[in-house]
């Protein structure tokens, strides 16, 4: 494997692990009424290669499922990942 791919495969576990984490305390204080997580700053770490923490905090603590907004710019972020990746990938065929 190349080291690029490598790079950007421990980019994505890094800011996975931050999101997720991100999305549990955001539940907690969801429930608890306290200072909220920002969503910017939720889809900033997923931009940066959180989607699949992201995507697993969301199913694990049924957090943002139902909020339409949040969810649009969630799936265009992994539009842009998928057709990021859809090329590269092309790219080295």
């Amino acid at each position: 494997m190349n080291r690029l791919l490598i790079g950007a495969l421990l980019i994505y576990v890094v800011a996975s692990v931050v999101t997720f984490v991100l999305f549990g305390l955001d539940k907690r204080a969801a429930v608890r009424g306290r200072r909220r997580v920002p969503e910017a700053s939720l889809h900033m770490l997923e931009l940066f290669g959180g989607v699949p923490g992201s995507l697993l905090g969301q199913h694990l603590f049924r957090h943002k499922r139902a909020k339409g907004r949040y969810q649009i710019v969630f799936w265009l972020i992994v539009l842009l990942h998928t057709a990021g990746w859809t090329a590269w990938f092309l790219q080295m065929t």
